[in-house]
Parts: structure tokens; C-alpha cells; sequence
């Protein structure tokens, strides 16, 4: 999936079971290293602390086994499921995408023959039984993908607390044969559903005592498995990158965010913006970087005290500086050092009593669990309960009861208990005081987060100054999160201590001088812009080397940071041909990749692509909406990518299309008439709308209008074909909250490596960089940001197509195909993807 992992990287801490005793003489000895110069660690905290540090060691075997195992899924997956039943249940507060994970639960349960069944109000429902537990069809779960909250329903449930309540639980589930359980929720609800697993034996026995069940239902029902999903907008479980939610909340918040920005600078106000979080502030934190405000206010990190005269301070400097509003963002659990909550009103008194500043509260409330559900969501939802119907149908009485977690690409398993434990030790810590343990325990990213924030939120760079230029430039199309970038590379690298120049125009503005100083005010307010403040073109270099040259010469540049797409890319590397012959471009470089199409080779994730993607998105949920109100109707939709399917993929995903076609997936008329005859079988029931995504560069010959006029010939009688070519609207609009953040901690990051690198090759006053480590791309490998040389990436791109010769993303297809009711086999491994299309390309082969 399209794994944020990423970007908005919160949690990123993955608990990792240490079974071996070598594994637990090396947990201890990682304890010792935690302990020092921290007294007040208890016991308990120390072990989990120590998990974690083990995490990061052992993270990539982790995902080593996990795509293993996932290379040799189920030889006979679609009858795995045969004599087996499976409820689904959805507790606590709601979530954005929940809905998603339902239906993939519902649909790949339903795939490998399994029963499915939905439990209505979550864990009451499950109490009362009767209508509240309905088998589920393949058509129930039909137009639910792009809904908010949860259509199940969910609800708080003080029966299931008791003993009581859980044997009425067990029988219901006995007499109708389920003895899996999938849980969506909150800590709270999951860990109540291990209770529960923990129990079962006793309330068999005592049913059986009391004449609710026979002996023979207690024997075929002997043991219950149980996997979770984290269903939560406050991210606020230890384990996951990311809980289905958070993203369409962040989306919420961020609209708001933007509506307010415009009527603050109207009048020139204050606002305070409070946002859910009562024990996480990671919306709030997210929220902060992502518009740039001046204060956030978060409970793992308390303010110091005397906080109030600094908060003021800054607020005052920033309208010194010309700035007309300010924006502090408030998590409804912020706390003083002392325990002492800090309210969004009062805050409000405060600003107003000591600067006498128009300032206005906002609490967002329930409208961040609101909408419709981001794209990344929705993938999230649907990747999550594919892996948790595969938990439950290979579950044994010795499986303990586990959690779907998102870890880098992966969606990987991890013992639910032992998650729950460390999210609880968060609360405790926070509890009593220890506020640096709670960062910790937090996980890497979101210390990473809050420093980054720490940084950018100065008023004032660093008077010392270190006699070194940087120039920033946009390189390629435009991308929504450029201007993020941009921002956060021009403010990080005056805090360094340089002259930040901007380029405009990219290589043509460069060879033409087009460069101007740019300072701090400079780039204010940039972070929801989209587009490309600084101009972009997809000019290459080559043809301009002297002048480039004579550029950098006359303006003293000492390193150059590149954001931008394929061109970008190879734009550097011509550059770095022609170091040889122009010492002035023996320099070090730096790439960002920024790109819709999310075709730059090592990097998971290229800036605008979730952009581009939320508004594909968007747009078939209209059009869904428009052919469900009709007859039936199939649309045919065009996205931007060029030969990279990423888009069409990802969005067919979170659309819920029936098929996607893409240049890496060969494809042949064969293969169209299936998919025909496959949707006109689908129409002839209950379907009333098709939905058919095409990459712009999929096929030369099968073309959007050969493809729409297939489908208008073959489905006359059954349904009514329309096209729609999204074209550069997919490049527009305001940035997403992932695109925001992702511009920010990549510009963050490519200045600090830039600030060492001109140190490593200066010699004696001036800058000579030629090795191969001094050109480098900074991309996003599943949950890190790492430095590539790019002349070691040429060997991992197809130049011919722009695209790279591996791409994690095509590993899902499968799912994409079994949620749209093909019957394939069901392997998501990247072996078995790549050993896929390279058999159907030898052979000439083609299959959707």
C-alpha cells in the first residue's frame, strides 16, 4: 500500500516476540544501555523500552519473514476457508476507513470459501445476538468503500465487561458455528476481545453445564481465534504506522485549517485550534508542521515552565515580521509540566489579557471523525483485513491472539497483548511525569516529527552565518508539497547558517541567472500551497552546461538541492557526466523526488503522488454516485502517470474499480474480452456500476477510446459506457496532509546531509565534490529516509519507460483483482509478482 509509513511516520515502533534465549540475553544487555542515567524507569516500562530497541535491530527480518510467508500463501487459497465461519465487528469510537476493512474482510473471507457474518453495535450486538448477527454477501458490502464512519455500527458495551455478558457472547457465536473473530477498534476493545479468547474454554464448559450447547457444538467450536485492526484517528497505538483513521482525520483538520488561514489574515487574528488527541498529540503535531502554526501543544511534551511569556514572545515577533494571523494548534489532552490541563480558552486569556490580540477558538469535535475516508484509508482498511482473514484461517489453538499492523510496505502480524502493553506504558509514563520516556515510547518517527517542528518553529535563524550558499529549484511538473519542501529546505538551511538562494524555472532558470536570495519571511504560508511557487520545467541541462556553470561561479553556489520528478533525476545525472569537463558542477547535489506520478527510482513514495491520488479518488466516488442514480453504467477512466501505473493502481484500490491497466502488467485483447464478459455477468445481477481505470500509457494500441468503444460494443443490452480523461487536474489543488509533512521532513533532511557533505569537500575555501556519494537522491525505503548515489540507482531504472525496474506497489494487484471478484490465487509476495510478469512477458502472455 501505498505505505505512508511513511510519511506521515508516527508510530513507527513494531514489537517484535523474543522467544530464543540468545534474543533475551540481548534484550537484557539493550536494557542496561536504557537504564543509564534513568532513575526513575520501573520495571515494567524498562522491558517494553527495551522491545522497542530490539524492534529496530530485528525490524527487517521481520519483514524478511513476513514476505516469506506471504511467498508461499496458500497454494489452494480460495478454498482455504471451506467449513469455516468468520464475524467481523466494528467497537469503540468510529474511524475513517473502517468501512474498507470491513468489506475486504468481508469479500476475502467470502473468496476463500469461508462464511462471513457481521455483528451490528460491535461488542452489544455480539451480546444480543439475534438480527444482530447477519451473514454477509458479496453485494452487501457493495458502495461502502467511500463512506465515513462504520455501516455495522459501533458502540460502547458495559455487558461484555462482565462474565455474564461474554457467555451470552460465546453462545451466539457457538450455535452459528463462528470461531473467528475480527475485531476493529481501539486498545480498549481489543484488548477486551483477548479476554475474551482467554476465556473460551471455561464458557464452553459452562454452557455446556448449563444445556445452552450440546457436547458436539462445544467440540467443533473448541478454541476461537482472534485478530485486530487498529481503528483509531488518534494514532495512539503502539505497533502500527499508521491506524485507520488517522490520515481522513488529518484531512479534516487540514481543510479547516486552510478555511481559517484565509479570515485570519482577513483581520489579522489569532486562532486556537483544538484538536482530539487526549492521550497522543500526533493529529496535533502532524497538524502543526503540516500548516506551519506557531505553538502546538501536545501532552507527551509539556511546555516549561513560564511558557506563557515565551508563547507570547513568539506570537509577537511573528506580526513584527509582517505576518497577519497566527495559528496555535491545541490537543484536547495538552497538560502543564505539572499535570495541569492547558485549555484552548485558556490560552485564548492569555493571548488576549498580555498582547490584546484578536484572537478566536475553534474545537474541531466530532468533524474530524467525519467524511468520507482519504485514499490511503481506504488501501490501508483493505490491505489490513485481507492479512487478517489469512491470520484467522491459519490460526491454530497455540496462535496467540495477534494485531494487523502496518510496518514500512508490509502488513505484517504482532502479539496483541504485547502492544496494548506498550500503548498503556505511554499513559503511564505521561502519568507520572516522565515526559522524555513517553517521546520515546512514542517510536523514532514521532520524535523525529517533533523535532523537526522544534526547529522550524524559530522566530529567528542563528546570527552565525557558515560562508556557504545553497540554491533550491523545482525540476519537472509540477506537484502539490513542492512548496512544502521548498519551505522547510529555505528555513533548515538559514538555521544552518547559509544563504539560501531560490532558482526559478528549474535548469533553464539556472543557466539564465533567474536566482534571488530568499529569506524566512520569504517562503511564509507556503506549506498549503500547491503547484510550484518557484516555477518548474522539464528542461534538461546538458544544452546549458557552461551557462549553468557560469551560474554557479557568479552566484558562489556551494550546493544544490533538486525537487522534482524524473527529470529531476536524470537531469542530475547528466550533470554529474559533466563534472569531468566543468569543475564548476563538482558540487554536491541532492534530489527530492516530487512527482504525481511516483515513477522516481529509489523511492517508495514521490511528493504529490497521495495528492494526485485523493483526487482520483475523489473524483470516481462521483462518478460512482452518478452511475448508481442511473441504469447501469460502466466509466472508463484515464489517469496521469505516464508508463507508471502507481496511480491507476492505487486508485483502483481506494475506488473500488473493477479492473486497472497498466503498462507493468501486460495486458492483451484476450484479457479485455475476459474482463468484459467478467463486469456484463456482474450487471446482469445486482451491480449497477462499472468502474475501469486506464494508465495514459498503458498500451499504444489499446487506447482509452479502442477500450471505450469495447465495452459500449460488448455491453449493449446490459449497460451504457461513458469515458473521462482526468487529465492536469490530478497535478492541482492544495497539498494533502501526507504531502505536506513528506515535503517537510525531506527538506529537513536534504539540508542537514548537504551541510556535511559541503564540510566533507571543502578544501581550503573552496567546494570539489566528484564521488558518487556527493550526487545523492533522498527517497523513503519502507519506514527510512535514506541517501542513494544516483549513479548506483541507473541500474535500477528502465530510462526507456521512466520508470524503476522494481516497484513495491504491483505487489498488490492481487487484492485489487479478488475484491473485484476474480478468481486468482492470492500471493502479495514481490517474488511472486515479478516471477508473474516476467513469466506473462516471455510467453507473451497478458493478464488484468
Amino acid at each position: 500500500m501505498y505505505n505512508r509509513s511513511s510519511c506521515l511516520e508516527p508510530n513507527i515502533v513494531s514489537i517484535n516476540i523474543i522467544q530464543n534465549s540468545t534474543r533475551v540475553l540481548v534484550m537484557w544487555f539493550s536494557l542496561d544501555l536504557l537504564v543509564a542515567g534513568s532513575s526513575l524507569f520501573i520495571s515494567v516500562s524498562l522491558t517494553f523500552a527495551a522491545v522497542i530497541f530490539l524492534t529496530y535491530l530485528f525490524s527487517e527480518e521481520k519483514e524478511e519473514q513476513s514476505a516469506r510467508r506471504m511467498a508461499h500463501t496458500h497454494e489452494h487459497s480460495n478454498t482455504m476457508g471451506i467449513g469455516k465461519a468468520i464475524a467481523v465487528l466494528t467497537s469503540g469510537g468510529d474511524a475513517q476507513g473502517m468501512n474498507a476493512a470491513v468489506r475486504a474482510v468481508v469479500r476475502v473471507g467470502i473468496y476463500t470459501g469461508a462464511k462471513v457474518y457481521f455483528v451490528h453495535e460491535g461488542y452489544q450486538g455480539l451480546v444480543d445476538g439475534g438480527d444482530n448477527i447477519k451473514e454477509a454477501t458479496w453485494e452487501s458490502v457493495s458502495m461502502m468503500l467511500q463512506l465515513g464512519g462504520t455501516v455495522i455500527g459501533s458502540a460502547r458495551c458495559m455487558d461484555f465487561r462482565k462474565r455474564e455478558g461474554r457467555l451470552k457472547a460465546a453462545c451466539n457465536l457457538v450455535k452459528r458455528g463462528i470461531t473467528n473473530l475480527c475485531v476493529i477498534g481501539g486498545d480498549g476493545s481489543l484488548t477486551g476481545a483477548d479476554t475474551f479468547r482467554a476465556e473460551w474454554s471455561n464458557l464452553l464448559q459452562e454452557l455446556v453445564k448449563t444445556g445452552s450447547i450440546t457436547l458436539d457444538e462445544a467440540k467443533n467450536s473448541s478454541f476461537l481465534n482472534i485478530v485486530g485492526m487498529v481503528g483509531s484517528i488518534d494514532n495512539d497505538f503502539c505497533g502500527t504506522d499508521m491506524t485507520i483513521g488517522t490520515d481522513s482525520a488529518l484531512h479534516r483538520i487540514m481543510e479547516i485549517v486552510d478555511a481559517i488561514t484565509t479570515t485570519a489574515q482577513s483581520h489579522q487574528r489569532t486562532f486556537v485550534l483544538e484538536v482530539m488527541g487526549r492521550h497522543c498529540g500526533y493529529l496535533a503535531l502532524i497538524t502543526a508542521l503540516a500548516s506551519g502554526a506557531d505553538w502546538v501543544f501536545i501532552p507527551e511534551s509539556p511546555p516549561e515552565d513560564g511558557w506563557e511569556n515565551h508563547l507570547c514572545r513568539r506570537l509577537t515577533e511573528t506580526r513584527t515580521r509582517g505576518s497577519r494571523l497566527n495559528i496555535i494548534i491545541v490537543a484536547e489532552g495538552a497538560i502543564d509540566r505539572h499535570g495541569k490541563p492547558i485549555t484552548s480558552e485558556d490560552i485564548k486569556s492569555l493571548v488576549v489579557k498580555h498582547l490584546g490580540f484578536d484572537t478566536r477558538v475553534t474545537i474541531l469535535g466530532h468533524v474530524q471523525r467525519g467524511g468520507t475516508p482519504s485514499a490511503f484509508d481506504r488501501v490501508l482498511g483493505s490491505r489490513m483485513g485481507v492479512e487478517a482473514v489469512m491470520a484467522l484461517l491459519e490460526g491454530t489453538p497455540d496462535t496467540p491472539a495477534c494485531v494487523v499492523s502496518l510496518s514500512g510496505n508490509q502488513a505484517i502480524r504482532l502479539p496483541l497483548m504485547e502492544c496494548v502493553q506498550v500503548t498503556k506504558d505511554v499513559t503511564t509514563a505521561m502519568t507520572e511525569g516522565r515526559f522524555d520516556d513517553a517521546l520515546k515510547l512514542r517510536g523514532r518517527s514521532f520524535m523525529n516529527n517533533w523535532n523537526v517542528y522544534k526547529i522550524l518553529a524559530h522566530v529567528h535563524p542563528p546570527s552565525a552565518k557558515s560562508g556557504y550558499n545553497l540554491a533550491v529549484m523545482n525540476v519537472g511538473a509540477p506537484a502539490a508539497g513542492m512548496n512544502a519542501a521548498v519551505r522547510s529546505t529555505v528555513r533548515i538551511g538559514l538555521i544552518h547558517g547559509h544563504k539560501m538562494l531560490a532558482v526559478h524555472d528549474g535548469f533553464e532558470g539556472l543557466a539564465e541567472g533567474k536566482i534571488e536570495e530568499i529569506g524566512w519571511a520569504g517562503v511564509g504560508g507556503w506549506t498549503g500551497k500547491g503547484g510550484s511557487n518557484l516555477g518548474t520545467k522539464r528542461t534538461l541541462p546538458k544544452k546549458y552546461f557552461e551557462e549553468i556553470s557560469n551560474t554557479i561561479a557568479n552566484f558562489n553556489i556551494h550546493g544544490l538541492i533538486i525537487i522534482g520528478g524524473f527529470e529531476a533525476f536524470t537531469g542530475s545525472l547528466e550533470i554529474i557526466e559533466g563534472r569531468c569537463k566543468y569543475e564548476e558542477l563538482c558540487i554536491p547535489i541532492c534530489v527530492i523526488p516530487a512527482t504525481v506520478s511516483n515513477n522516481v527510482p529509489g523511492s517508495d513514495f514521490s511528493i504529490g503522488a497521495d495528492t494526485a491520488l485523493n483526487t482520483i479518488t475523489a473524483t470516481c466516488d462521483r462518478i460512482k454516485q452518478s452511475a448508481a442514480g442511473t441504469k447501469r453504467r460502466v466509466f472508463i477512466i484515464e489517469t496521469m502517470g505516464g508508463y507508471c501505473g502507481y496511480l491507476a493502481t492505487m486508485a483502483g484500490l481506494a475506488a473500488g474499480a473493477d479492473a486497472a491497466y497498466i503498462y507493468e502488467d501486460p495486458f492483451t485483447i484476450h484479457d479485455l474480452e475476459m474482463n468484459v464478459e467478467h463486469l456484463t455477468e456482474k450487471m446482469k445481477t445486482t451491480v449497477k456500476r462499472g468502474l475501469i481505470l486506464r494508465n495514459e500509457k498503458c498500451n499504444e494500441n489499446y487506447t482509452t477510446d479502442f477500450i471505450y468503444n469495447l465495452y459500449s460494443e460488448e455491453g449493449k443490452g446490459v449497460f451504457d459506457t461513458r469515458k473521462n480523461v482526468l487529465g492536469h487536474m490530478q497535478q492541482g489543488g492544495s497539498p494533502t496532509p501526507f504531502d505536506r509533512n513528506f515535503g517537510t521532513k525531506m527538506g529537513a533532511k536534504a539540508v542537514a546531509w548537504m551541510s556535511g557533505k559541503i564540510k566533507e569537500c571543502s578544501r581550503h575555501g573552496r567546494i570539489f565534490a566528484n564521488t558518487a556519494d556527493s550526487a545523492c537522491l533522498l527517497g523513503m525505503r519502507r519506514r527510512a529516509l535514506v541517501f542513494q548515489p544516483m549513479t548506483e540507482l541507473k541500474e535500477e531504472t528502465d530510462f526507456d519507460h521512466r520508470i524503476p525496474k522494481t516497484q513495491w506497489w504491483l505487489k498488490l494487484r492481487p487484492i485489487l483483482k479478488i475484491l473485484a471478484k476474480y478468481k486468482i490465487e492470492l500471493d502479495t509476495s514481490e517474488k511472486a509478482h515479478l516471477e508473474h510478469i516476467t513469466r506473462k512477458r516471455v510467453s507473451g502472455e497478458g493478464a488484468l
